[in-house]
């Protein structure tokens, strides 16, 4: 039996697509308008136990990785645009470094909270000018007696205008890897600020914001596990981040081919349906196609990561496999619906846009290619 679609993971699957078409699919285009989704839906979701999966039972968690996992795949499969799925999880990113630290303490303010949806936490790693590229942050936490002051600024972080609390990396030394650690910078802290609210081309509705700390004042009770340990803690982490977005992209795809055979269906041209015209089934073929081998690679890898193999690069190849099928039926989906696919009334206009995020949040396509490229003994010593 599959580990995806065990009797308890298939009830699940059910209990996620019910909660998908009555809480959000009737409310997903008002919520891309308002920018934002509202803070009673992590309520809700936290209600039923669905943030709380994939962490340690220490930390007050359930269920693995592939549970978690699923509740992406069903909501994205249902209706939930990438911009909601992002944002409603962004404690995934926020709260998993302070739950693997272990202070009672940390897990008490930030985590419970967290998984019970009553506080949003986000995560605070790129910097204007940064990109993927960690060990060049520049903000800074100078140790001023039992505080850190920090300065510097973030950007494109998820979560970042509504979140309770925020998990920051920051540099406390000079070593490029081991002089960054990580503060958790609480809403409401002086000289801690929203500057910007990103107007972004998809997901509208996931509040992402620029960042700004001006001699902020972070008690040391703040500081998540070691000084210097942050890089390695993000690093840990980016692995669970990239088979998240690949799943996502999976059930974003299933959910364009859905819509796509329903048009083909009731659409009608020239007197016949659309799905009686070859070129169309042809497109519909090579959709399916492309969703169905995506999700079983994206699959099979997630279950090796969860059983505890070492598979960096194979994530790497997972994401850009269901980001390029994410982005190809997509953009197939909006072809057969024409005019209306263009529509801002239309789901697929929507999936669109958000699609092309995929290929770029959690680590470029180039940079998974990079990781894929070392696996294969490549370096920049090859000569050429």
């Amino acid at each position: 039996m599959s580990p995806w679609n065990t009797p308890e993971r298939l009830d699940l699957r059910w209990m996620v697509a019910d909660f998908t078409v009555n809480e959000i699919a009737p409310n997903i285009a008002r919520w891309e308008d308002d920018g934002e989704i509202p803070r009673d839906l992590h309520e809700k979701a936290g209600a039923l136990g669905l943030l709380e999966l994939g962490f340690p039972e220490s930390a007050g968690g359930a269920g693995d990785l592939i549970d978690f996992l699923i509740v992406n795949e069903e909501m994205a499969h249902h209706g939930a645009s990438s911009g909601l799925l992002v944002s409603l999880m962004s404690h995934s990113i926020a709260a998993p470094h302070i739950a693997a630290a272990g202070d009672p303490g940390q897990i008490e303010r930030f985590v419970t909270p967290a998984l019970a949806g009553t506080k949003i936490g986000s995560l605070a790693v790129t910097e204007p000018g940064g990109g993927s590229d960690v060990a060049a942050l520049s903000t800074r936490a100078v140790r001023d007696g039992d505080h850190y002051v920090v300065n510097g600024a973030k950007t494109f972080i998820t979560s970042g205008c509504r979140a309770d609390f925020v998990t920051t990396a920051v540099r406390t030394g000079d070593h490029p890897h081991r002089g960054i650690s990580l503060l958790v910078v609480e809403k409401g802290t002086p000289g801690f600020d929203v500057t910007g609210r990103l107007d972004k081309l998809g997901a509208r509705c996931s509040d992402t914001a620029e960042l700004s700390y001006v001699d902020v004042k972070v008690p040391m009770a703040n500081l998540v596990g070691e000084e210097g340990s942050g890089f390695a803690s993000l690093m840990r982490r980016f692995d669970s981040e990239r088979l998240t977005l690949a799943v996502q992209s999976c059930g974003i795809a299933q959910r364009c081919l859905d819509l796509a055979i329903e048009w083909a269906r009731q659409r009608v041209t020239f007197g016949r349906p659309l799905a009686t015209r070859q070129v169309i089934r042809h497109k519909l073929a090579e959709m399916a196609r492309q969703v169905s081998a995506a999700r079983a690679f994206v699959h099979d890898v997630a279950a090796r990561y969860t059983a505890g193999e070492r598979v960096g690069a194979e994530i790497a190849m997972a994401k850009n496999t269901a980001s390029f099928a994410c982005n190809h039926v997509a953009a197939e989906a909006v072809q057969i619906f024409g005019g209306m696919g263009c529509m801002r009334e239309s789901e697929v206009e929507r999936h669109y846009r958000d699609a092309r995020i995929m290929g770029i949040g959690g680590g470029s396509n180039e940079v998974m290619n990079e990781i894929i490229a070392k696996s294969l003994g490549l370096d920049e010593e090859v000569a050429v």
